[in-house]
């Protein structure tokens, strides 16, 4: 058996026929920027989310860059955030100018560690950037005091949680701004790159748009220094196939979800992954497991850490993902390095000792194959093999030991 870790042939044998269509009636209509279609998509992802305003860009990135700029944060402001996420989360703040400040996650959820947030806020703090990571949402009521008592803004970063929510209300409704990736592999993804920006402040919403198009109220007038970044409308119009199913995938998701965690045995080594809260609505963009890593350090130098020991050296996550390929089944390590490890920022100092959790988690996560196609008789062929694998590996490490 060859199971992929993600795949959208699927998807595509089922509404491949309606994409179709919907990109053929563009070509058709020879409308390429602006219009219907990208009209329809922002009122539909506005209700889903359950805001007033949602301006769609080019990338998820560019929707974390047009929301810092939307607040006026850059040289010398400082943002907090997670170095356990996707290298954009950070990007976004230097792109603008800004520095980023990393705080440790919970090693259980993957998430910023919310009751280390205060520690690091100063007088050039001036957001707080939290991931929801791999569909699980962050504590948005702590957070939402701290930013309340510290007069910080909120951006969130979504764009692996479409359709996550926080109690009763969406991801990205939360915060003063949301921003969302339709990146192929996200739980509603286009054909290519897309995002969006989501908030409910008029002023805000208006200040976005005109930074997505130059800067520009009305054509020909410029306000601002600002992108080009506009959600193409054949990626508008297949988000707007895809929308329509966004909420039995996500179910699909979560039984896959629940299926995992019935069917992978408890072993010493492993820790399946956790929602963060009772208040949690996770969608599972990943479903990332945890397999124990006792000998990590961090007192060696990262660049070696990473580059060395954790991705060539046989710790137990590298062994489990080589021998779970053999049989094929394909995983992926989200994420291998944290961010304040990668060469970009190897000119930057930052506290090692704050951020363990964040770097030991590197080496130990292995996301096992997640999409709302994937067969029952899949998700039993991986988790029996999985504890298979692991069974026979505590018994190896029991007898040498």
């Amino acid at each position: 058996m060859k199971i992929p870790p993600f795949t959208l042939e699927r998807q595509y044998s089922e509404i491949g026929h309606d994409i179709e269509n919907a990109v053929l009636n563009v070509l058709q209509k020879g409308q390429y920027i602006g219009g219907h279609e990208i009209a329809k998509f922002e009122d539909s992802f506005a209700s889903l989310i359950g805001v007033k305003d949602v301006i769609s860009c080019n990338s998820g990135t560019d929707a974390l860059v047009l929301a810092l700029r939307a607040f006026d944060i850059g040289h010398g402001d400082e943002v907090i955030t997670s170095s356990f996420s996707f290298f954009a989360t950070a990007e976004a703040i230097s792109l603008v100018g800004a520095n980023p400040v990393f705080v440790d996650i919970n090693p259980d959820t993957f998430l910023l560690n919310i009751n280390q947030i205060e520690s690091r806020i100063n007088s050039r703090t001036k957001a707080i950037i939290p991931v929801h990571l791999f569909g699980n949402a962050v504590d948005m009521t702590k957070l939402k005091l701290i930013a309340k008592k510290h007069n910080l803004k909120i951006i969130e970063d979504c764009a692996q949680a479409t359709g996550s929510m926080w109690g009763s209300n969406n991801v990205g409704s939360i915060g003063d701004i949301g921003c969302f990736s339709f990146f192929p592999t996200k739980n509603l993804g286009c054909a290519g790159d897309g995002g969006a920006v989501t908030t409910s402040d008029e002023s805000l919403a208006q200040k976005i748009r005109e930074l997505s198009v130059h800067g520009s109220p009305k054509r020909y007038s410029h306000n601002n220094i600002g992108y080009n970044s506009r959600l193409d409308v054949i990626q508008a119009a297949i988000l707007n196939v895809k929308i329509k199913s966004i909420k039995k995938w996500i179910k699909l998701r979560q039984k896959i979800a629940d299926n995992y965690i019935q069917l992978i045995d408890k072993n010493a080594l492993l820790s399946l992954p956790q929602t963060n809260s009772e208040l949690s609505c996770n969608t599972w963009n990943q479903f990332v497991i945890k397999v124990q890593n006792e000998n990590f350090s961090n007192t060696k130098n990262y660049f070696e850490l990473f580059e060395t020991d954790v991705i060539k050296n046989k710790t137990s996550r590298n062994f489990l993902k080589s021998e779970l390929l053999k049989i094929g089944i394909n995983t992926i390590i989200y994420y291998p390095i944290p961010i304040h490890a990668q060469v970009a920022y190897k000119d930057k100092f930052f506290d090692r000792d704050l951020l363990f959790n964040t770097e030991k988690v590197c080496t130990e996560v292995l996301s096992l194959p997640m999409f709302p196609e994937i067969t029952f008789e899949e998700q039993l062929y991986i988790s029996e093999n999985l504890n298979l694998i692991l069974k026979k590996y505590t018994q190896i490490a029991q007898i040498s030991a």
